[in-house]
């Protein structure tokens, strides 16, 4: 199983989603139905509460999210980094490869800055097509 990472506010998370499930893979990104919000509604909500940081990644809400990706990440034999992404679809990407698995990049375009820790990757892939095709080759 694929597991799909990148950012809640990326529109093409999930159309990668259906295009790969096409390609008859399976993909995992439920993740993403948490919406564009969710991560600045969670901070506003904590802040509300005058949680610091620290508090809020130890309180149940985020504890919860957290386990539910660390649930399906588990699962996962391949992870895909869509890019642009943020801090946390690069540690889940890190983490995956971490563990021995398969983990790419999908570039959405030349990157304006190189980074040679792309390397860590099992594959960086410039469009969807050249990713089925490594996908294909590691099934």
């Amino acid at each position: 199983m694929i597991y799909l990472i990148g950012a809640l506010a990326n529109p093409q998370v999930p159309l990668i989603a259906n295009r790969l499930r096409a390609q008859g893979f399976e993909v995992f990104d439920a993740w993403y139905s948490a919406g564009p919000d969710a991560d600045t509604c969670w901070r506003d909500h904590e802040r509300l509460m005058g949680h610091t940081f620290q508090q809020a990644l130890a309180g149940p809400h985020a504890q919860d999210v957290y386990h539910f990706d660390e649930l399906w990440l588990s699962r996962a034999d391949t992870a895909v980094l869509v890019l642009p992404a943020g801090k946390s679809g690069h540690l889940e990407l890190g983490w995956v490869l971490g563990r021995g698995k398969r983990g790419f990049i999908l570039l959405n375009g030349e990157p304006d800055r190189f980074d040679v820790m792309y390397n860590f990757a099992t594959g960086v892939c410039a469009d969807l097509n050249e990713l089925v095709v490594r996908l294909r080759e590691v099934a």
